[in-house]
């Protein structure tokens, strides 16, 4: 007997070794499939502990995968490990499989290679198919010349007996029925869950939904339902629950056809029918949804009086979202103060709706409220006392974006139950502490910002509030604190937010209450007046996230925390007054450090070898500071930094290769430098996806040619290098680059002809001035309809300017001064209506000018100046509209923990804005200097110089209609004729000189009423008369103005002028134009001298010839005065 028990207890021994044994880990024929290609998702021998698997904890088998987003990039694009067209069989050994994820694959469809789906499938409860490739000629199509069939036919489908919850969005496909299966449609009796987002169904889906009997949750957003759709065949959904139809193009609930029956769901819990068309008539369709509790209508056409009694027949209402319409009011059928909506709605939600105060007064009946938002509705005036003060079970209430006005009424500290309170944007006042805010002690969430209240005194309100965790005070008035003891608060914050707060007040310090805060995630104290040194908040708050105080007065050392924080993601401190260096530890203190922002301090020394390899590192901007010493080299293993700043320094030395070799920089600024020796040469054909974009080299002492490299980088946007000393053709490679929107390769010596291909239509500023370019334009740049900017100035080119310019249907801003062009001014530049500023001076352009170029509007143009500021650029990594993202938290009840776990892994929003970080600037002479124009004053600048130039003839009168003109110079030229009297009408214009020409006449009396004259040149002509009256403007214009015109008199002149303006006693009144005629032209009084002095010789010579005897005294006269100097000359001088 004990034997046996022996045999038995060993027995079960090995029983239990050999389970354990099975169970390590899973099944040798699924580790061996997931490790075959393309199913490479993991390592390790153990699969069941990859991210991506999930196993049956008993038996160890597969029963989930999740293959979401295999792709990558290479240099073809984006690229999946899954094939286009997927083989199921590659799923056989996953017998068990439950849970089944290929969405984000570009798969346009699954093949079966004559295996049994059922086989492979037949356990599947979940299938993701989302975000794909498939359509309708996909899902039935066959090949039977391969010997497979492509799937997800719906034979697939059907077979998919288990199947709870199937995804199909995002897709292309436009039917759930197959052409090859006799149009049998889906009848998949157990599924519970349906997703068919995005595709294209039309209203006809509707009736392919009958055999979806268990169905719970059908979402068919964004396809292309519209119109009246006919839902009646919904009806057979008895258990349906949830119903999302939004952002479609549906007017009616009912079908003409269907004798208007209305939808009759008695089981529907929520239906969202958000962005559609519908209109009023649409709540009267829903009173076949008895039990209803979620009702999201925003976005529609709704507008006007709504009607309550049909809300009223929605007795089970809980959520109402009526947001972005263009309703007025509720017209209730009793009480017109008083709005009559279902007893147990909790949430009401009235966005952008336009409704006037008065549903305040009459909300208070919905005493079961707990969320009430009327953000942007229209709100003015002070708040009422009545109605929405008795709302005691409020939780949320949103009242930003209004025009209310005054104090926080009393009242307010009724609503015992907040959490949320958000009355930002609108002008409510405070000097102190609030009694209302003061009792509302259950707050978490507060935004004050965009108001008129005194902080950080407000602050005292909150002092007992010990839940409050974030707290924005944004855009208010910010002054000095009491002088008091500050009271230690009860809260711990997590969000602090003070930023751009008006004061008068120099170097303020920062709220004391910051003093007692140590658990603080994120704080804001951007672009205030703030002094002092900081840095302590990082000592205090040991879990910091982010810590934004750019835009102040602190000074002091960098000085970071003696600990590591691997929580910090952000720093900002740009725009301040640091000293000293970066601490060489940053990175072992900061470990996950994601952005920094150093910009704009008096910054020294070394940067941190660690911090452009930092494999957390996003973005790094250390312009504008005093760094020295040379660019650290970059990881081969670096492959998460995407913006590299560091303009405006001393570094030098050479720029190294490894900065150029990074996979993932995309925008890399290293301008104002002074770096020197040849841009270093890499092989870029090595890299799968080479990702830089923007170069900025310029101001720097770099010399050599630009490698080959760059012109082969496909997805090159911006590339600036001016002001070096590179030299060398353009290469014809420039053609190809389809990407390419600016390029500056200004004040460097490139010479040669410009590559007659120029014409990519992606270019938009271009910039090849100061170099030794020769040659004619020819083709070069025409039939670009996106160029903006082209600048040539100071080159050697040669020729006319080709009539082909008039195809630049976008130019702004066109700059050809300085160089050998000869003809005419093209006609054709009257055609370019986007024409602000043209500067053609100083070649060698004859003719007349064109009346037409009085077409031009010349009006502000944004495009000029693409920039984005560089606060902006740095929003877009971290946090962003962090107010939208902890309102929209609050509601969906996300814990205010969760919200900082987020930071841009895959930035992808990133290129889309911060290719516009440079600024765009045109050098243009006005007001007798050459400035640079750029941002605003770029926008707003217009003008016209054609000086130095040989044109002739009259100034068309037509230029006086450029009402918007700013600068108008034709000086030295070879004009003629008056000021045009129409030039009274330049109400803009800041600078006119007209010097150096033939004009005659007067100086029109009413340009003195052109206020915004500074500069005003009319030198070196012939005019005449007298000097407009020295009063407003031109009062400040000297003798420079009119000197070199011997008939202008007044002052500033020393001529005295006759007063021929004041009519004579006994003379007629005469003409201006007599007047002008009757005085003597200057042409004319010199070619009557030079006459008059020809002939006077002329007479002396022939007396001198008829009588010898003068002749021979004349004679005697001049040898006797030739001989007196030669006698002079020789006693004195030699």
């Amino acid at each position: 007997m004990e034997a046996k028990s022996l045999w038995v207890l060993f027995t079960t021994l090995l029983f239990i070794i050999q389970g354990w044994r099975q169970t390590e880990g899973c099944l040798e024929q699924e580790r061996i499939a997931l490790f075959q290609s393309p199913l490479q998702i993991g390592k390790g021998s153990n699969c069941c502990q990859w991210e991506r698997v999930e196993c049956n904890i008993t038996n160890k088998r597969v029963i989930g995968l999740d293959l979401y987003f295999t792709r990558y990039w290479d240099n073809r694009g984006w690229r999946s490990d899954l094939s286009e067209y997927l083989n199921v069989s590659l799923f056989l050994p996953f017998e068990e499989l439950k849970s089944l994820n290929l969405s984000e694959n570009n798969i346009a469809d699954l093949v079966d290679n004559q295996v049994s789906l059922s086989s492979v499938f037949n356990n599947l409860e979940i299938l993701d198919l989302s975000g794909n490739n498939f359509n309708d000629s996909v899902l039935s199509s066959k090949l039977p010349s391969l010997n497979f069939y492509l799937y997800p036919a719906i034979n697939l489908l059907n077979n998919l007996t288990k199947l709870k919850q199937l995804d199909l969005s995002g897709n292309k496909i436009e039917s759930l029925q197959s052409s090859h299966d006799g149009e049998r449609p889906l009848n998949l009796t157990n599924l519970e869950e349906l997703y068919l987002d995005s595709n294209s169904f039309p209203n006809s889906l509707l009736s392919q939904l009958s055999g979806f009997s268990n169905l719970k949750s059908l979402s068919i957003y964004g396809n292309q339902l519209k119109g009246s759709i006919n839902i009646k065949v919904l009806n057979n959904l008895t258990r349906l629950k949830t119903l999302d139809l939004s952002d479609n193009k549906i007017e009616s609930l009912q079908s003409p056809h269907d004798g208007e029956r209305p939808l009759n769901l008695t089981n529907l819990e929520e239906l969202y029918l958000d962005s559609n068309s519908f209109a009023n008539s649409l709540l009267a369709q829903l009173s076949g949804f008895s039990n209803l509790k979620s009702l999201n209508i925003r976005n529609n056409q709704l507008k006007g009086s709504i009607n309550i009694k049909d809300l009223n027949a929605l007795s089970n209402l809980e959520e109402l979202d009526m947001s972005n319409n263009k309703v007025k009011e509720f017209v209730p059928t009793k009480n017109k103060d008083q709005l009559h909506v279902s007893s147990k709605i909790e949430e009401l939600v009235l966005d952008g709706s336009y409704i006037n105060n008065n549903i305040l007064q009459g909300i208070g009946v919905l005493a079961s409220l707990k969320i009430l938002s009327l953000r942007g509705c229209g709100l003015s005036g002070t708040l009422s006392t009545q109605g929405w003060c008795d709302l005691w079970k409020l939780e949320v209430l949103d009242l930003s974006e209004n025009a209310l006005k005054g104090t926080l009424p009393p009242c307010l500290a009724n609503l015992s139950s907040l959490d949320y309170l958000d009355i930002s944007d609108n002008q409510f006042t405070g000097k102190g502490a609030s009694t209302a805010l003061a009792n509302l002690t259950l707050l978490k969430f507060i935004s004050l910002s965009q108001n008129l209240f005194e902080v950080p005194s407000i602050f005292i309100s909150f002092a007992n509030h010990s839940h409050l965790k974030f707290l924005f005070s944004d855009q208010n008035k910010l002054v000095k604190e009491p002088t008091i003891q500050t009271r230690v608060p009860k809260f711990q914050l997590k969000v602090f937010r003070l930023w751009n707060c008006a004061t008068k007040v120099l170097h303020i310090e920062i709220p004391k209450f910051l003093y007692y805060q140590n658990d603080l995630s994120f704080i804001d104290l951007s672009d205030n007046n703030f002094g002092g040194n900081p840095f302590w908040l990082l000592e205090n708050n040991t879990r910091m996230r982010a810590f934004l105080i750019e835009g102040n007065s602190f000074m002091g050392h960098f000085n970071i925390p003696s600990h590591p924080n691997p929580n910090m993601s952000i720093v900002d401190i740009s725009n301040n007054k640091i000293q000293g260096p970066i601490p060489a530890n940053i990175c072992s203190i900061f470990p996950q450090l994601a952005r920094l922002n150093l910009s704009s301090n008096s910054l020294q020394g070394n940067i941190p070898p660690c911090l452009v390899s930092l494999n957390t590192m996003l973005m790094i901007d250390m312009s504008h500071n005093q760094l020295y010493g040379g660019i650290p080299e970059m990881s081969a293993q670096s492959d998460s930094l995407m913006f590299l700043r560091l303009s405006n320094n001393h570094l030098s030395g050479k720029i190294t290769p490894t900065i150029f070799c990074s996979p993932s920089l995309k925008f890399l600024y290293l301008n104002g430098n002074k770096f020197d020796g040849n841009i270093p040469s890499i092989d870029i054909s090595t890299f799968p996806y080479y990702s830089l974009s923007d170069i900025d080299l310029s101001n720097n002492n770099l010399s050599g040619e630009l490698p080959r490299w760059i012109w082969n980088v496909s997805n090159l946007h911006t590339l600036v290098v001016s002001n070096n000393q590179l030299k060398g053709l353009i290469p014809m490679e420039l053609c190809y680059l389809d990407s390419l929107e600016i390029l500056d390769l200004s004040k460097n010596n490139f010479f040669g002809p410009i590559p007659s291909c120029f014409h990519a239509q992606s270019i938009k500023h271009l910039h090849l001035s100061r170099n030794r370019l020769s040659g004619t334009l020819r083709n070069a740049f025409f039939n670009s309809s996106s160029l903006v900017t082209l600048d040539l100035c100071e080159n050697q080119l040669t020729s006319e300017i080709p009539y082909k310019i008039g195809t630049l249907s976008a130019l702004s801003v066109l700059l050809l001064k300085a160089n050998y062009f000869v003809g005419e001014i093209p006609i054709d530049i009257c055609k370019l209506y986007s024409l602000s500023i043209i500067d053609l001076s100083q070649n060698k352009l004859s003719g007349p000018i064109h009346s037409c170029l009085s077409h031009l509007t010349l009006e502000p143009n944004g495009e000029k100046s693409l920039t984005l500021d560089s606060t902006e650029v740095l929003d877009l990594i971290g946090i962003v509209g962090f107010g939208e993202i902890l309102r929209e938290a609050n509601y969906f009840g996300i814990t205010e923990f969760e919200l900082f776990n987020f930071r841009v892994e895959e930035p992808f929003n990133l290129h889309a804005s911060i290719h516009e970080q440079l600024e765009e600037k045109v050098d243009y002479t006005t007001k007798r200097n050459s400035y640079t124009y750029k941002r605003n004053n770029l926008v707003l600048m217009s003008g016209i110089d054609l000086s130095c130039n040989r044109l002739t003839g009259e100034i068309p009168t037509e230029i006086g209609n450029l009402s918007e003109i700013r600068s108008l110079n034709l000086s030295h030229n070879n004009l003629t004729g008056h000021i045009p009297s129409t030039f009274s009408k330049l109400k803009q214009i800041e600078s006119l000189d007209l010097s150096h020409n033939n004009l005659i006449g007067r100086i029109l009396i009413q340009l003195v009423e052109l206020y915004n004259l500074a500069v005003f040149n009319v030198s070196y002509n012939n005019l005449s008369g007298s000097i407009p009256s020295p009063k407003a403007q031109f009062g400040t214009f000297d003798e420079s103005s009119y000197v070199g015109n011997h008939f202008l008199c007044g002052p500033p002149l020393h001529e005295n002028c006759i007063d021929i303006d004041s009519p004579s006693i006994t003379a007629p009144n005469t003409s201006n134009e007599e007047e002008e005629n009757g005085v003597i032209d200057k042409y004319i009084f010199w070619v009557t001298f030079f006459v008059s002095y020809v002939i006077l010789l002329l007479v002396i010579v022939l007396i001198l010839y008829i009588n010898p005897y003068w002749r021979q005294a004349w004679f005697s006269f001049v040898e006797h005065c030739i001989k007196t100097c030669q006698y002079f000359i020789e006693d004195n001088l030699l």
